[in-house]
């Protein structure tokens, strides 16, 4: 390709982690080759609505650049759930003759629940546009905790045992899911929604009478709650990185600063520490990176995602938490510190994730190919 890489960064969203991607937008956007990529951004307002933006990232953090993009609006902004096409077109976008223009790839800087589930994976496959990340399908299972379970299982991966509750179940049926956490998870156990990320809406519940409390909050977030195990140990992350040949970073470890890591000791209070590489066997160290690797081809992934790990105490036997498949891209973010650390510095990692996206691309496209 002659001329610069036409880029769209798609920023912000409707799920709770919407303020999470601003700031990781900002961090893949300050480095974005200038000289290699011509850079378009369109933010997701937390009401769904898709705004052309083309001021100074800093803004990004902060929400500025929504009063900014409204008030160089010519025309509405544009509300997908109106009209898919119309959204493509803010994609897209218009030369100076009234033509479209060409976009050669979407990076969608997008976490949580309509944006990292396969909903924005979906329009744009839709639209033909190569995209960086995971498909449709691996984008949803991979967010539902309980399906990335079920996979794993089917893998040979240990998980932590867990309970599933429906939103609708919780006041109903309270006391007969406080008997089954007591028979089959014990106490502590931690109260998650199966559908979002950050640690958004989980709490660590030490004692029955507070189960139902931490049901609701998160309830709040998801229809569907997993009441997971305590695995008590120290957490380890590794970075996958490919299509069909992925292969793994070295292992990282967090210490939170919080009695686990939860929203506050991920993005505000910055005190949580991470040590690269992890001070673990070697053993473990590749017991950890062949689970990563095995677990991002048994969820179908492609691109990028970050598996996290517990390394049980007493036994260091190894149990994967989750995937992300789009980690957070901030300053202090595991997935672009893990990559440095072995060896691929960030705007190198972005060069990487921008040519796996179109690897991927003219992979899907022969599929749909008439002889």
């Amino acid at each position: 390709m002659d001329r610069k890489i036409r880029v769209v960064v798609l920023f912000g969203g409707q799920s709770s982690e919407h303020e999470v991607s601003r700031i990781s937008a900002k961090s893949v956007l300050e480095n974005m080759d200038p000289n290699r990529y011509d850079v378009r951004m369109i933010g997701i307002t937390k009401n769904g609505e898709w705004l052309r933006y083309d001021g100074d990232i800093r803004c990004l953090p902060t929400g500025e650049w929504e009063e900014i993009a409204r008030g160089r609006l010519l025309s509405e902004p544009v509300r997908p759930e109106g009209d898919a096409a119309t959204c493509m077109d803010l994609i897209v976008g218009r030369n100076s003759d009234g033509g479209k223009e060409t976009v050669d790839v979407v990076f969608p800087v997008l976490h949580g629940p309509n944006g990292e589930d396969g909903s924005v994976q979906g329009l744009l496959q839709l639209a033909g546009i190569p995209y960086v990340g995971c498909d449709i399908l691996s984008s949803a299972a991979c967010m539902d905790k309980e399906f990335t379970k079920i996979v794993l299982a089917q893998a040979g991966i240990p998980t932590a045992a867990y309970i599933r509750v429906y939103r609708d179940e919780i006041d109903g049926s309270v006391q007969v899911i406080r008997n089954m956490v007591g028979e089959r998870i014990g106490w502590p156990c931690f109260v998650k929604p199966a559908n979002a990320g950050s640690s958004v809406g989980v709490t660590k519940v030490r004692e029955p009478e507070v189960l139902q409390e931490a049901l609701h909050l998160a309830a709040k977030y998801d229809n569907k709650i997993l009441v997971e195990e305590f695995v008590e140990g120290r957490e380890l992350e590794c970075a996958v990185l490919g299509n069909r040949h992925p292969m793994a970073s070295v292992v990282g470890e967090i210490v939170p600063c919080n009695e686990f890591y939860d929203y506050n000791a991920k993005y505000l209070d910055g005190k949580s520490a991470t040590i690269i590489p992890a001070d673990i066997e070697p053993h473990i160290a590749e017991q950890v990176k062949d689970y990563a690797v095995k677990a991002f081809r048994a969820m179908g992934c492609s691109g990028l995602s970050r598996v996290d790990f517990f390394l049980q105490k007493g036994t260091n036997r190894v149990i994967l938490n989750e995937i992300n498949t789009m980690p957070g891209f901030t300053e202090i973010s595991m997935y672009s510190k893990l990559w440095a650390a072995s060896g691929i510095p960030y705007p190198e990692l972005i060069d990487r994730l921008i040519q796996l996206a179109f690897e991927k691309h003219e992979q899907s496209a022969k599929s749909y190919e008439r002889t």
